[in-house]
């Protein structure tokens, strides 16, 4: 991964080079569209509140937990056994990011959404608190990690959530298999190249003109900006949005030429 001077640097170099947030120089509606009614939407929605009062059990929860880890690891805390704070404070996506996954699918309405990397749930209460007719499929390979999501999916009550447990590779061939289309991908598990590609193309031929894939930390390491750049330039891609920490793929048939922005966020 980069060092933390290394991302601060490429953060810089974002902002400077980004479209402003205000949609000021974005000539494409679709994009336009998108900045002023889910990015710039500054409402305070109900679940909110409910979800990150979640959040602050979390990082204040000391138990320790043993912990099998099947994506890049983690530079933070690398033991076996791990507190449930130190893990939610390195791994839950931040406030700002999980509320932006939360009004993408409540605009976008998809029929399903997957979820590679549930984590304990935040992320994932998000997006399933957009529509009780929109069903989450998420995965999480360590066991103890699942258990306390599905604790938090219990206590919001979320009833469209799917958890699926164990190593992605075993239960993505099964779900895509299951699944006529996917309508809304994140992917948040394994911050691999190779990984990172394998799932994008997997997922690809799940898609359709409407579909919208996420992926998380595209900046996170060399890696990650090499799959990053390799998404883009798929052909089958029409439109992309580089927020820095999230990158955001769509597929509309409707675009007349590839279009990349990177927008800030």
């Amino acid at each position: 991964m980069h060092s933390s001077f290394q991302l601060a640097r490429k953060f810089i170099g974002y902002y400077f080079n980004a479209k402003n947030s205000k949609g000021h120089g974005i000539h494409s509606p679709f994009v336009f569209d998108f900045v002023k009614n889910v990015l710039n939407d500054k409402r305070s929605y109900p679940c909110y509140s409910k979800i990150e009062e979640k959040r602050k059990q979390l990082l204040n929860d000391n138990t320790v937990i043993a912990v099998e880890d099947f994506g890049a690891g983690s530079a933070v805390i690398p033991f076996k056994t791990r507190k449930v704070k130190a893990i939610a404070a390195s791994s839950l996506k931040h406030k700002k990011f999980a509320q932006l996954l939360y009004r993408i699918a409540k605009y976008y309405q998809p029929k399903n959404i997957v979820e590679l990397g549930t984590s304990f749930g935040i992320s994932t209460s998000y997006l399933a608190s957009a529509s009780s007719a929109t069903t989450v499929y998420t995965m999480e390979g360590a066991a103890s990690i699942a258990s306390i999501a599905q604790q938090t999916f219990d206590k919001l009550d979320l009833n469209n959530v799917e958890l699926l447990r164990g190593s992605f590779d075993k239960i993505l061939p099964a779900l895509f298999e299951q699944l006529e289309y996917i309508n809304l991908l994140f992917v948040d598990g394994n911050h691999r190249r190779d990984a990172t590609l394998k799932y994008f193309y997997e997922a690809l031929k799940k898609s359709k003109p409407s579909s919208i894939f996420i992926f998380d930390d595209i900046h996170w390491s060399i890696e990650m900006e090499e799959a990053w750049q390799e998404i883009k330039s798929h052909p089958s891609v029409s439109l992309t949005i580089d927020l820095f920490f999230i990158g955001i793929v769509f597929f509309s048939r409707d675009f007349k030429v590839k279009q990349d922005f990177a927008i800030r966020f």
